[in-house]
């Protein structure tokens, strides 16, 4: 596997990969209206487009594919954080959380935060996250529900 800043040419392999990773969630999580209110079928490509070059997500590839992505905000907020199905607990998620973290701390950010789904609040837990709430979201009249946690970064030596 290896790490990659994004690239523009790969914005319609992202949406795809985004589609995939919220609709692959078992329907005792996340109803069917949810992940399509979540993830609208078909992807927007150009909403995807536009936003992949303003957030600059770090790509994992694996096998000639984009196997996850996550993104690291300006002030340490990671938006997206997602698999692929066909890499799911390969360590992708936690190759692209080392190199965010590595980055964060690079920043001198002081906190890490997140709106975590209900299948991605454990992964962020056991990486030193705390809940600090849980939200309701509504998203096309569907409500969602997401945990906003936090993990305080030490100060750079």
């Amino acid at each position: 596997m290896k790490i990659h800043p994004y690239l523009p040419h790969w914005a319609p392999e992202i949406a795809d990969l985004f589609h995939w990773a919220v609709h692959a969630i078992s329907p005792s999580v996340y109803g069917p209206k949810q992940k399509e209110a979540w993830a609208p079928t078909p992807p927007d490509y150009t909403y995807w487009s536009e936003r992949l070059v303003e957030t600059k997500p770090m790509v994992a590839i694996m096998d000639d594919r984009i196997a996850g992505f996550m993104e690291l905000g300006e002030h340490g907020h990671i938006d997206c954080a997602y698999t692929h199905p066909d890499f799911q607990r390969r360590g992708v998620a936690s190759a692209l959380y080392a190199y965010v973290l590595a980055e964060a701390k690079a920043r001198h950010l002081d906190r890490l935060y997140v709106e975590a789904s209900l299948v991605a609040r454990p992964f962020f837990e056991h990486r030193g996250f705390s809940v600090i709430t849980q939200n309701e979201v509504e998203r096309n009249g569907v409500t969602l529900v997401n945990f906003r946690m936090e993990k305080p970064l030490p100060p750079a030596d």
